[in-house]
C-alpha cells in the first residue's frame, strides 16, 4: 500500500492532482466527456494547463487517475503476501478489501455509464487493463518461478482484473467475488442443482 505524502511539497502536489481529477470527473459527469476541454478542467481546478499536464498524460488519464497506484498495489499484493499464502488468496483478500467498498460509491453507476458510452474511454480502459494484465501476470510468474509471459500466469491476472466486470450487477457482490476466486483457486466444477 502506498504511504501518504509526508512533506509539505508532496502533500501540495497530491492535493493539486486530486483537485484536478475531481474537477475533471465532475465536469465529465455534468457535461459529457467530449464536451469538456483540457482548458475547462484546468480552469475548474484553478491551475494552468501546464500544471495539469505535469500530473496527467492526457484527458483519458484524468478519468482513471488512480490506475498507476492500483497497478503498483496489485503487484505488491503478490510480492508482499504472507509466507505460505497463495497468490490467489492474497489477490482475493485485496479485491474484497478494495473493490467491494467501491461498489457502494454513489457515483459508480454514473462513472460506469460515462466509460461505457465514450469510445475514447472504453479504448483507454482496454489498453489500461492490458497493461495491468502484463504487470500483474509478470508478478505472478516471478512469484511462481516461471517465465514472465507464462500463459497460466497471464490468464490468472486477466481473470482477477475482470472481477469487477464479472460481478457487476450481482445482488450479492461479495458472494460473486468469492465464487470467481473459488474457481480460480480450485478450478471449475459443474454447479449442483
Amino acid at each position: 500500500m502506498t504511504q501518504p505524502p509526508v512533506g509539505r511539497r508532496e502533500r501540495k502536489k497530491a492535493a493539486t492532482r486530486q483537485a484536478i481529477a475531481d474537477a475533471a470527473l465532475r465536469l465529465f459527469l455534468e457535461r459529457g466527456y467530449d464536451q469538456v476541454s483540457i482548458r475547462d478542467i484546468a480552469d475548474e481546478a484553478d491551475v494552468s494547463t501546464t500544471t495539469l499536464f505535469k500530473h496527467f498524460t492526457g484527458k483519458e488519464a484524468l478519468v482513471f487517475d488512480e490506475e498507476a497506484d492500483k497497478e503498483a498495489r496489485l503487484v505488491a499484493v503478490v510480492r508482499d503476501r504472507a509466507e505460505g499464502q497463495s497468490v490467489v488468496e492474497a489477490l482475493r483478500e485485496h479485491v474484497l478489501a478494495t473493490w467491494l467498498p467501491l461498489t457502494a460509491h454513489p457515483q459508480l453507476a454514473e462513472f460506469t455509464a460515462l466509460v461505457d458510452t465514450t469510445p475514447a474511454l472504453r479504448d483507454y480502459a482496454e489498453r489500461m487493463w492490458t497493461r495491468h494484465t502484463d504487470a500483474l501476470g509478470a508478478a505472478i510468474a516471478e512469484a511462481s518461478g516461471v517465465d514472465r509471459d507464462d500463459l497460466a500466469c497471464v490468464t490468472l491476472a486477466r481473470f482477477v482484473l475482470e472481477v469487477p466486470a464479472l460481478t457487476r450487477g450481482r445482488q450479492d457482490r461479495r458472494a460473486a467475488v468469492e465464487t470467481v476466486f473459488d474457481v480460480l483457486a480450485h478450478g471449475w466444477s459443474p454447479p449442483t442443482a
